[in-house]
């Protein structure tokens, strides 16, 4: 508890870790939503040799750094913020989106790159005696959970987001700074209609 009798939220390096991990959950629930809703609708107009190179080609590519940023540090900052807010109001959040995190992490492990190595042991597209037979193996089950891992980050990034903005309504409640007016509910709208 503070001086003024609220709660104590945290100390200043939980706001470090919960902003890292709000930004890197949401890289990573843009990034599936991406393929949810261009990405694998627009393959899905190719023929099947087509589909397959493509699809292939991508998840080489994007085992790079700049993704495992967002990917493993999801997962980490999250883990981190959950563990430095544990004592405090927003842990709940916190712990909801590490959860929803966590389960798109797993997914991802367990399904999506399985089916991304067998879409790679199926060798030189050119070379498949039957490419429709690989591509429907493929396409249905890796769209379908993308959907579902896209759907669990985007959760995991909301609960981030509220808990970020109750974090700043209670330091604001400590007196660690004046609230901006722009974010004070009461001040109402100056703008003229």
């Amino acid at each position: 508890m503070t001086n003024n009798g609220t709660p104590r939220t945290d100390r200043p390096t939980s706001g470090v870790a919960l902003g890292a991990a709000a930004l890197t959950t949401g890289l990573m629930a843009g990034s599936f939503y991406v393929f949810a809703c261009a990405v694998m609708p627009g393959l899905a107009r190719s023929s099947d040799r087509a589909y397959i190179e493509v699809m292939q080609h991508i998840n080489d590519v994007i085992q790079n750094p700049v993704f495992f940023f967002g990917f493993f540090g999801a997962l980490l900052s999250t883990g981190l913020a959950a563990w430095r807010l544990r004592r405090t109001p927003l842990r709940w959040w916190v712990f909801g989106a590490l959860a929803a995190y966590a389960l798109a992490f797993v997914l991802t492990a367990v399904v999506n790159v399985p089916l991304n190595d067998d879409l790679a042991a199926a060798g030189d597209p050119a070379r498949i005696a039957d490419p429709a037979a690989v591509r429907a193996d493929f396409e249905g089950p890796w769209v379908a959970w993308n959907i579902v891992r896209a759907a669990l980050c985007t959760l995991a990034f909301g609960l981030l987001g509220r808990a970020l903005v109750l974090r700043g309504r209670l330091l604001g409640a400590q007196g660690r700074g004046p609230q901006a007016p722009y974010l004070d509910p009461e001040a109402g709208s100056s703008a003229s209609r």
